[in-house]
């Protein structure tokens, strides 16, 4: 037979040992928790690396606006509806083509600037870069010209033509093309060059 004080003295140690006993069991889940927090940065260490030939650049790709290629694109397009005399659709394509270079080659004038006299290699690429883009924006410029008239706008054809002949220089072949455009829609009264040819030059402007 259990005794009185004995039933106290087992409350009591119940009591003392309850404490312990939970502050053990709130200690392993926080054990737990820390060997799971670093779980996932051993699980990652054992993970193949990436494959570089899966990361691909996304402004280099064909469905890219803002690129050489999404440009390019645009151009394809653009003759293609001319063939089929969907000047509307051929008007549009241009456009956009044309303001596609003509970022284009905004941009690269800004870097090229940004590194001249710091690293020549790469002033030297932008700025390539920029007339070569702007070359194609002149070109676009010039058959959405043509588009214009065989629409008969002529009001539209010119002031794209002279935007030509301001960024090419007249002396240039596309310049000679676009005055030669002024002159058959009877904008101008003087053909250039009069006589004989003059030296091209190489001076392209980008467009502001």
């Amino acid at each position: 037979m259990i005794s009185s004080g004995t039933i106290h003295s087992l409350g009591f140690t119940c009591l003392v040992a309850f404490p312990f006993t939970t502050s053990v069991a709130l200690l392993s889940p926080a054990h737990a928790q820390t060997q799971a927090a670093a779980l996932p940065e051993e699980v990652s260490q054992m993970q193949p690396e990436p494959d570089d030939s899966t990361e691909l650049r996304p402004l280099t790709q064909d469905d890219s606006l803002l690129s050489l290629q999404g440009g390019q694109r645009l151009m394809v397009e653009a003759n293609q509806a001319i063939e089929a005399q969907d000047y509307t659709l051929a008007s549009q394509k241009l456009q956009q083509a044309r303001q596609v270079f003509n970022q284009l080659s905004n941009f690269y004038q800004q870097l090229a600037e940004s590194f001249s006299g710091i690293d020549n290699r790469i002033f030297n690429e932008h700025r390539q870069n920029a007339l070569k883009t702007a070359e194609m924006r002149d070109e676009a410029t010039y058959q959405l010209a043509l588009v214009h008239r065989a629409q008969d706008q002529p009001e539209l054809a010119v002031p794209l033509l002279i935007q030509i002949i301001r960024s090419q220089n007249p002396t240039r072949d596309l310049g000679k093309k676009a005055y030669q455009q002024l002159f058959e829609l009877g904008f101008v009264g003087s053909p250039f060059p009069p006589s004989g040819n003059s030296e091209p030059t190489s001076s392209v402007t980008p467009e502001r």
